[in-house]
């Protein structure tokens, strides 16, 4: 299994708070507008699902399978060819602020790798990105 990680996010909002905001993925509409829409075909959600269609990598949906109060939410890819699971870890910086981190685990085998890598890697940066500014 392949992991990707972001970089790390610093946000000047609680722990709480933003678990609270993320927990729920119908909050993440906030997150459209700042999708380019070359970039992104649909982008949908629902409490505990969000589906994303992007022109080269097709269409992704992902499903909340834990939660861990206020540090962790655990998604999985649902109907996807390539198995694979992301995590949202967040952890407090101060009594208003926290730092988050977005990574990806994806079971893929070594020529596939070399080709998802680049891609991978920079949608996280940019979720982990659009996750940061969002006012919790």
């Amino acid at each position: 299994m392949s992991q990707y990680e972001s970089s790390v996010k610093h946000i000047p909002f609680s722990q709480e708070r933003v678990y609270a905001k993320l927990e729920d993925l119908n909050n993440l509409e906030l997150i459209k507008e700042r999708v380019p829409e070359d970039k992104v075909k649909e982008l949908t959600f629902d409490r505990d699902q969000a589906t994303i269609e992007v022109p080269t990598l097709g269409k992704m949906t992902v499903r909340i399978v834990e939660r861990e109060v206020p540090k962790c939410i655990k998604l999985e890819a649902v109907g996807s060819p390539v198995p694979g699971n992301l995590w949202i870890q967040i952890i407090p910086d101060g009594p208003e602020a926290s730092k988050m981190r977005v990574v990806a685990k994806v079971e893929v085998n070594f020529m596939l790798r070399g080709m998802i890598e680049k891609p991978m890697k920079e949608g996280l940066e940019k979720l982990a990105e659009g996750l940061s500014h969002i006012q919790y």
